[in-house]
């Protein structure tokens, strides 16, 4: 079973915004998340139903939809600003 992927138009912004370096770790390891939702190292986020992966100083925010077989990426940001 293979996800799709949806990426929320302030996530797309914000990635392209990061260094490019950076920029194309996130992007594969987006792309991974669709044979793998849940890869390890990935993390259940307190009070709503997302998840969360870290590339280096940058985290992917995303949610999963079983019944659709998509994940929606919700927020991109350096680790110190995504949370806020």
């Amino acid at each position: 079973m293979k996800f799709a992927i949806q990426i929320k138009r302030n996530a797309q912004k914000a990635l392209a915004k990061i260094p490019s370096v950076d920029q194309q770790k996130i992007i594969d390891a987006i792309y991974q998340l669709a044979d793998a939702p849940l890869p390890s190292g990935c993390k259940k986020l307190k009070g709503k139903e997302a998840w969360r992966i870290r590339i280096g100083n940058y985290r992917v925010i995303y949610e999963i939809e079983n019944g659709e077989l998509l994940i929606f990426v919700i927020e991109i940001g350096h680790r110190k600003e995504i949370y806020k």
